[in-house]
This record gives C-alpha cells, sequence and structure tokens, in this order.
C-alpha cells in the first residue's frame, strides 16, 4: 500500500471533516469533497450489496456513469468467485473499459440492498477487502494500481455515523501501511488480531459482523477528550484482579 496513492472523496462535508481531523497524521492521504465521477485515479471503490446490484447511492451514478455494462460485469465476477453472494469483507475488480479509471473495485458493506451497520464493523472490513483487492490486482499486475479513491463506507443506507466511519477507514489504512497479505482470508484474521478480543465478533464465512460492545469506539465511550475524534476502534483495558477477601479470624490455624 505504501506505493499506492490513496484519496478519500465525499459529497457530505461531515464525512470530510471527521477523515481531516482523523487522518492527520496521514499526510499522504488526500481528503476531498467531491463527486468519485472527478477522481483521476487507477481504481474507484463503491461499497455494494451481496450480489452487486448496482441500484442506487454510489453504485447507481457509478452505473450510470458507465452504462449497465459495468454491473454485468460486476456480477459476473461475483458468480465466478462466490457463486452469486459476495460476503462482507471480500472484494471484486473489473475493469471499466476506459483508461480512468481503469478498475471498478466493488466490495459489500451489507448483506442486503439496504441494512442498518451502525453498530457492527462492517466499514473496517469493507475498507480492508478493498485494500486487499488492489493488493492483489497489482500482485498480478504490478503497477496496475497506482492510486485509489474510496467513499465514506456504510453512511447512507448503512446508516453509520460519520465519526465511527472515519476511525473504521483510519484502522484498516493503518493495517494496510506495512502488510501485505495474500487472500481476504488472511486480512480478515489480521484485522482481527489488531482489533483483539473484538475479533470473536467477526464470524468467518458470515456476511455480516457480529455486534460489537458499545465501548468498543472511543468517542461513544467518552475515552476521547472533548471535540477530538478518537482514531480507531480503542480496545476496553482488562479490568483489574479482585483483590482477596480477609479470611476470618476463626479460620486460620497455628501454621499460617
Amino acid at each position: 500500500m505504501q506505493q499506492v496513492k490513496v484519496v478519500l472523496v465525499d459529497v457530505n462535508p461531515k464525512m470530510v471533516a471527521a477523515w481531516r481531523e482523523v487522518f492527520e497524521d496521514h499526510p499522504e492521504v488526500s481528503v476531498v469533497q467531491g463527486s468519485m465521477l472527478d477522481q483521476k485515479v487507477s481504481a474507484w471503490v463503491s461499497p455494494t450489496n451481496a450480489k452487486g446490484e448496482m441500484a442506487g447511492g454510489l453504485d447507481g451514478v457509478i452505473k450510470r456513469h458507465f452504462g449497465p455494462k459495468i454491473q454485468t460485469r460486476v456480477q459476473s465476477d461475483i458468480a465466478r468467485l462466490y457463486k452469486g453472494s459476495m460476503p462482507v469483507g471480500s472484494a471484486t475488480c473489473v475493469e471499466t473499459g476506459t483508461t480512468v479509471p481503469r478498475f471498478l473495485i466493488s466490495t459489500p458493506s451489507m448483506s442486503a440492498t439496504s441494512e442498518d451497520i451502525s453498530d457492527t464493523l462492517n466499514v473496517a472490513l469493507t475498507c480492508s477487502a478493498a485494500f486487499q483487492m488492489v493488493q492483489m490486482q497489482n500482485a498480478k499486475e504490478p503497477g496496475s494500481i497506482a492510486s485509489v479513491a474510496l467513499p465514506g463506507l456504510g453512511t447512507g443506507t448503512g446508516r453509520t455515523p460519520v465519526e465511527i466511519c472515519a476511525d473504521l477507514m483510519w484502522t484498516a489504512y493503518n493495517l494496510f501501511l506495512n502488510n501485505n497479505f495474500t487472500s481476504f482470508a488472511e486480512m480478515r484474521a489480521a484485522l482481527e488480531d489488531e482489533l483483539g478480543s473484538l475479533g470473536n465478533n467477526l464470524a468467518p464465512g458470515g456476511t455480516k459482523a457480529a455486534k460489537p460492545a458499545p465501548a468498543v469506539i472511543a468517542h461513544v465511550t467518552g475515552n476521547a477528550p472533548v471535540g477530538h475524534v478518537a482514531k480507531g476502534p480503542v480496545i476496553p483495558p482488562k479490568a483489574a484482579p479482585a483483590a482477596p477477601k480477609p479470611k476470618a479470624l476463626d479460620d486460620f490455624d497455628d501454621h499460617e
């Protein structure tokens, strides 16, 4: 990922503001308020559903831009790779028929057309899957994806607050800064390890991440300073072991 330029783009100014705060320590990441259609990059990322039905949202905008053939290509890849239903935490990469962008990466943030994923870790899985697809395409054809543009994930019909979306995308980005994974399964395992005990909430083979405890996001728990967006999910610290209860005097014998 160090050789790939990352652009975060969205028409929602609140999403853009959340990214700018969370990614302030990553000046190499471009944050843009605007349309995906204006991004001159190698690949666009579009959140989709399990069957690649590009009916609305950014998917619908991209389908109108390229024409219905782009949905046919995405669904053909889903049929070939996933038997018609693509799970959260995976992706496809198809050629658009144009030079810029050359590729469209489709990755589901939910299994249905409309689903509330606001209290799941789906955004982290979706973003990680997009980066994993970039790595896999570049492994197959070195340098073919030099830059990639991603929108806010799960913030529309997925109802994920922009602050949480930014946190989880930050987590995914940092996972790939110094890692090279060979498969989606390896990527998922690394994400589970990164999230510690929360990994138990990411059911392998499922299409939706289980609901984590509300305390996993720092700005939800109030652990972050007021006015500061937490960078990534925060794992609650382990509770200190309980102090042993004193024994009653009549429980002691002469040898204690």
